[in-house]
């Protein structure tokens, strides 16, 4: 069995719990698809929990913005960036270094065998979104559907669920939370630790045994997450207030 996490965004709180619940189920290995940080508080214990505990991690558009340039956010995600940058760069430890080498030879992809891990999408595995929305945009998702051998798994949304290969979205509550795979292709959103959207608070991944995908929920101290972020003058409050309500 393996565990897939995904957008973290510097939600240490969320990342612990999850953790946590990987371990309780004596699961060995997990993937990570990348936006560790961006967003929320803690994005040096986020990046070193991350690199303890994944077999596999890829890089996300946030994980790249802090070591570049930003492109495409919105102003509020800007200066969420540019502060992690700024306490990223403000850290003289010796693990400082380490960091910045982790972030910076992180893949965009990672194939095993039917299984292909992005952060965003076959086509573009950085920064394209799929929605479930996108199952109306025929053309769209028959070019995704186009470069995947059998399976991707991928985040980036920060909504969960499963696209078939008939364009369909498969939402995790329509099958208790459970998915089998078939021969069929399908695109699996593992949905996000640290910031979900789909309207669940709870921090949010999936397990894989076999072809067997589970979809996990679990609480974590949000209040603890947003208090963090109020307390921090370059992150706004909508940042932790969207934690409260899952969007």
């Amino acid at each position: 069995m393996k565990a897939f996490i995904s957008d973290i965004h510097g939600n240490l709180e969320a990342l612990e719990a999850v953790l946590a619940d990987i371990e309780a189920q004596d699961i060995s290995e997990i993937y990570c698809f990348g936006d560790i940080i961006g967003y929320g508080p803690d994005p040096i214990a986020c990046i070193d929990r991350v690199m303890k505990a994944s077999n596999m991690t890829l890089l996300g558009n946030h994980d790249q913005a802090a070591l570049f340039d930003p492109e495409g956010f919105n102003a509020g995600a800007e200066r969420a960036i540019f502060w992690t940058r700024k306490i990223l760069e403000s850290d003289r430890g010796p693990s400082a270094d380490e960091r910045w080498e982790f972030l910076s030879g992180l893949p965009r992809m990672k194939k095993e065998g039917d299984f292909l891990f992005v952060h965003g999408s076959a086509r573009n595995p950085l920064n394209e979104y799929v929605f479930p929305e996108d199952i109306y945009n025929q053309r769209k998702m028959e070019k995704i559907f186009g470069l995947v051998d059998r399976y991707c798994f991928q985040g980036h949304t920060h909504i969960a669920g499963v696209f078939t290969a008939d364009l369909d979205f498969v939402a995790p509550e329509e099958t208790d939370f459970r998915f089998e795979l078939s021969d069929a292709k399908a695109l699996v959103n593992v949905g996000s630790v640290g910031q979900p959207r789909n309207g669940d608070p709870r921090a949010q991944y999936v397990t894989v045994d076999d072809r067997t995908v589970t979809f996990r929920r679990i609480e974590y101290p949000l209040e603890t997450t947003r208090k963090k972020i109020y307390d921090i003058a370059d992150l706004d409050n909508f940042l932790g207030d969207r934690l409260v309500d899952g969007r």
